[in-house]
């Protein structure tokens, strides 16, 4: 039995999963930490890490240092993703990083994190073609899944925040604000050639501001005993709730039952990838994924060293963010 921890550091949050494994592949999660810390606050065309988004960061990784001392013989897998991937002052944050945490921390490029993310899922939904988004706060990952394998791979500069920070208001989103973000996505994927394949393939979506359209579904339906991870929405229901979250203001966002409230600034730039996708490439239902990239680094791990493939939990025991 070997017990390992992975710790994602993103745009917008730091998560950490640790899990025990054992040699027949059969896995068992120990505890989960997350915390919003949104990093890439404020980075501008400039690309430079903030400080009091550092400061944050550094103070939330503090934290799960402590939950690490009750697995003292735990590996630790620590990756970065978009926002230092990014990020011009890089080393300055990566040499914090060590010196608070003790090891270094791996940053990813985006063909890796979408790798995993296509692993964690593979392994966990019953899915043989399908186009996975995974929204994070600086960066989409898309994924195309024929037949179960992976055939292409992309990661694009755009999330949560970044959107929100170059295009949108943070209070009532204007029309014209949200047609210039709606424009700079449409192009964006106008370039990826391969999107045209995955024309009304379903569209398994990850992150948290797609998962948090899985929330206030659930809510809406009062079935909140339901797990998010093999969720389903239908187009019609997942723009019904995006037209709703437009026509609210900030405060009557963070209200919403499922949202969040220090995501109710960025929900409607979060989603605007999910929704284009859909309308883009005509796809009828939304399937959610409580799994990922942790995920992911976990099942990869297993089956080098056990050589076994990965004997995942039920739906209901997946992550919980």
């Amino acid at each position: 039995m070997t017990v390992i921890a992975v710790i994602d550091l993103g745009s917008n949050s730091v998560r950490m999963t640790i899990s025990k494994y054992h040699q027949d592949g059969h896995y068992e999660v120990l505890g989960r930490l997350q915390e919003m810390v949104r990093l890439s606050e404020g980075m501008g065309e400039d690309k430079i890490l903030q400080p009091e988004a550092i400061k944050r960061t550094l103070n939330a990784l503090k934290n799960f240092k402590k939950s690490l001392e009750e697995y003292p013989k735990a590996r630790v897998r620590a990756v970065a993703t978009a926002a230092v991937r990014q990020a011009s002052n890089q080393g300055i944050f990566l040499a914090e990083f060590e010196k608070t945490m003790d090891f270094p921390l791996q940053i990813l490029t985006g063909e890796e994190e979408a790798h995993y993310d296509y692993v964690g899922i593979v392994n966990t939904l019953s899915i043989n073609d399908a186009l996975i988004l995974d929204t994070g706060g600086a960066s989409a990952e898309l994924i195309l899944v024929r037949n179960k394998e992976s055939v292409h791979e992309i990661s694009l500069p755009i999330g949560a925040v970044t959107i929100s920070e170059m295009f949108l208001e943070k209070n009532v989103i204007n029309a014209a604000s949200l047609f210039k973000a709606t424009v700079a996505i449409r192009q964006m994927f106008g370039d990826v050639s391969w999107l045209s394949d995955a024309v009304h393939l379903p569209l398994v979506a990850l992150g948290g501001s797609n998962r948090t359209l899985a929330k206030i579904s659930r809510r809406q339906r009062k079935i909140t005993d339901m797990p998010i991870h093999g969720y389903h929405l239908s187009m019609k229901d997942a723009t019904d709730i995006y037209q709703e979250i437009l026509g609210k203001n900030l405060v009557e966002r963070q209200k919403m039952a499922g949202l969040a409230k220090d995501r109710g600034d960025i929900i409607v730039g979060g989603l605007l990838p999910l929704i284009e996708l859909l309308i883009l490439l005509g796809g009828q239902q939304v399937i959610f994924s409580q799994a990922g990239l942790r995920e992911g680094i976990l099942f990869e791990t297993i089956r080098q060293e056990t050589g076994q493939q990965v004997i995942a939990p039920e739906p209901a025991s997946m992550t919980i963010d």
